[in-house]
């Protein structure tokens, strides 16, 4: 691995060993010392343009169970600020001498530019370009799904797949990068994937996406599911009325206490409830849904770290760096004014 950007041409192979390097990093979680010299030397920097909370504490606290030396860099109140290029920014970490670079950018693609060109010879790492993709988000949460899903056909997590595996993503598909991410990662790992909302939360080309599309929540939970996503309405993306208001988007197609009591109802116990954060109680999804023992919302928050950690590892230690990144896809460097996302 030399870059992890996508996970559209991120193969099975690949996939399953970040996973099963992740199930090893959780092991640092559970001791006294949470600690490996596994990267000792080695310099991460957080580059972030867009504020974010969850995944840069993750990165930082992956990077420094690794005991690599972390700097945080904020858009806000640098050079950027002033403005400062992408270009520059980037050569002045690498003559600081980075490793690696974990990016957050408003702009889709501004990633892939970093890592196609000369401006920086370390290992750059997508943590979320405007609406395209955030990688680690759906590495994460494959990772907690399939630690259910072995779990429940009594075999290893390590090794395996979501074979027959049956996952709802469900609201704000449109702005969500961490549903375009979670589409591709889970068809690869063989899961079947059905993408729930308004049409006017559904992008343009939906329907070449690997994955079936519906716009009735109720329906597809009586079709049977394994776990349920609930993507974070990103009202600051918003420019215009996607729904007439939020109480009719709560009611249609939110995860409210009725939904919650209909997966008991539909005989459904072992079915699990996910949202990648920060969520809007009452909105996406009910407190008493994101409060309940099938929510696995603090769990992907610390099995994000282990992920992390793997990615760090793998693309950092000794010479495992192959000449190929595992994602050459490149998309137009495009430059929406949006500015948060899940």
């Amino acid at each position: 691995m030399k870059h992890l950007l996508s996970t559209e041409n991120l193969v099975a192979s690949d996939a399953i060993r970040i996973l099963d390097t992740a199930e090893e990093m959780s092991e640092v979680g559970d001791r006294e010392v949470k600690k490996l010299p596994a990267l000792r030397g080695r310099t991460v920097v957080n580059l972030f343009f867009e504020d974010s909370t969850r995944t840069r504490i993750s990165f930082e606290a992956a990077a420094k169970r690794l005991s690599a030396d972390v700097i945080n860099f904020a858009a806000k109140g640098s050079s950027v600020s002033k403005g400062e290029s992408l270009k520059d920014t980037a050569q002045t970490l690498a003559a600081m001498g980075a490793d690696a670079v974990v990016i957050r950018h408003w702009a889709s693609g501004a990633p892939h530019r970093l890592a196609a060109t000369d401006w920086i010879d370390a290992a750059v790492i997508n943590a979320g370009d405007g609406t395209h993709e955030h990688p680690t988000q759906a590495l994460l949460d494959a990772f907690t799904m399939r630690r259910h899903w072995s779990k429940l056909n009594g075999v290893a997590s390590t090794g395996a797949d979501l074979a027959g595996m049956r996952v709802a993503i469900a609201g704000d598909v449109l702005h969500s990068r961490v549903a375009r991410s979670n589409v591709w990662l889970l068809k690869t790992l063989g899961a079947e994937v059905t993408l729930v909302a308004p049409p006017t939360l559904l992008p343009i080309g939906v329907e070449h996406w690997p994955c079936k599309v519906s716009y009735n929540l109720d329906e597809t939970l009586q079709s049977g599911i394994d776990a349920m996503m609930m993507l974070r309405v990103q009202g600051e993306r918003m420019n215009a009325s996607f729904f007439p208001s939020t109480r009719e988007y709560s009611r249609r197609w939110g995860f409210d206490d009725a939904r919650l009591r209909a997966l008991d109802d539909l005989g459904m116990k072992d079915t699990i409830i996910m949202h990648p954060g920060p969520m809007n109680r009452g909105l996406e999804i009910s407190s008493a849904a994101a409060d309940s023992p099938r929510s696995t919302v603090l769990a992907q928050v610390r099995n994000g770290v282990s992920v992390r950690m793997a990615a760090l590892y793998l693309l950092l230690s000794g010479d495992t760096r192959e000449a190929a990144p595992l994602n050459i896809v490149t998309p137009a460097f495009a430059s929406p004014s949006s500015k948060e996302s899940n």
